[in-house]
């Protein structure tokens, strides 16, 4: 007996579904199946607005952050210190960061860190276009705003080398106990950077 399959038209949507991240076999089948077969889907408009997006949407040359011209709004904008720089891993962590308002300097987005098991090592970041800006602008200081896992140390251990010549000021984001949180649910490495890291009251 000949095994039932969707057509190929379908089979080919339930594909390049399956590509997203966090998007499993079943998962992918839902999503095809209600794009094609519910009143509020509005495939076509879905497809133009992923097309519009991939044509319109570029790095900003400066730092990294999603743009639809060369310099992004926030490299543009005069009210910003042109004193302090962020470097983050991916133009998706400056977001994050905007939303505190509490951060009005520049940002560098790297592209990714130091990962040599999965073979991105230092030529495949913007680590060249970090030590140009570096030269170029009147920095007074850099915050490292990197992640705290293996990875992460490593690519901020990496950069403090390259940056401690520059005579510009290397900090690193504050890590502790997280806000609404207790002492009994947080694990030794935290609470020892807590107190590491203590404030003045």
């Amino acid at each position: 007996m000949k095994r039932v399959e969707y057509p190929v038209p379908l089979q080919t949507l339930v594909r390049e579904l399956k590509r997203l991240p966090g998007v499993g076999p079943r998962s992918a089948d839902r999503m095809a199946l209600w794009l094609l077969g519910h009143r509020d889907a509005h495939p076509a408009e879905l497809a133009s607005a992923i097309s519009s997006a991939c044509e319109a949407v570029r790095p900003c040359a400066r730092c990294g952050f999603f743009s639809i011209e060369e310099i992004c709004a926030l490299c543009s904008d005069p009210a910003r210190q042109d004193d302090l720089l962020c470097v983050v891993e991916e133009a998706t962590d400056i977001l994050p960061l905007e939303r505190t308002g509490v951060f009005r300097g520049r940002y560098h987005a790297l592209g990714g860190r130091l990962s040599p098991l999965d073979g991105v090592g230092p030529g495949d970041l913007r680590i060249e276009a970090l030590l140009e800006r570096v030269k170029s602008e009147p920095l007074q200081e850099i915050i490292l705003a990197l992640g705290c896992d293996v990875e992460g140390e490593a690519t901020s251990n990496y950069l403090a080398g390259l940056l401690e010549p520059s005579g510009v000021r290397l900090t690193r984001l504050a890590q502790g106990i997280p806000a609404g949180s207790g002492l009994e649910h947080t694990d030794e490495v935290t609470l020892g950077r807590a107190l590491a890291g203590r404030l003045s009251v």
